[in-house]
């Protein structure tokens, strides 16, 4: 099947807020093609000030509620940065990058498709460990 990827006009760093920084992440999210049984809600973490750039880090939260379980046993996170550069133009748009929790891979955020894939096996390994205990 063919992939269409919607692209995302990222908001420059001179019109950059907290709040839109979510919003885009979650225009981000809509974009993935996860199915209808995945769950999430995301936040704002914290601010990092870096010599070259300021970063702003969110967390979306995943689960897969069912019918016979609708608490979830596991969640999956998936790390976002939005970095503003301190040597590029203030009308230069922000760079997003994402990570898996228990990854150190940092993926561009419309370089690499994501994959639901990765949120189940996170789930089902948390799954598995909560059985051996």
């Amino acid at each position: 099947t063919e992939c269409v990827t919607k692209t995302i006009h990222w908001i420059t760093g001179n019109n950059f807020t907290v709040e839109r920084g979510q919003q885009q992440i979650e225009e981000l999210i809509s974009t993935w093609r996860v199915h209808e049984s995945c769950l999430h809600w995301s936040e704002f973490l914290h601010e990092e000030e870096l010599e070259d750039s300021k970063r702003y880090h969110y967390r979306a939260c995943w689960s897969i509620p069912t019918r016979r379980k609708p608490i979830p046993r596991a969640t999956a996170s998936v790390y976002f940065i939005i970095e503003i550069s301190k040597t590029k133009p203030a009308t230069s748009p922000v760079e997003v990058f994402f990570t898996l929790e228990s990854s150190k891979l940092v993926h561009r955020a419309e370089q690499r498709p994501f994959r639901e894939k990765w949120l189940k096996d996170i789930i089902e390994n948390k799954i598995r460990v909560i059985e051996r205990l």
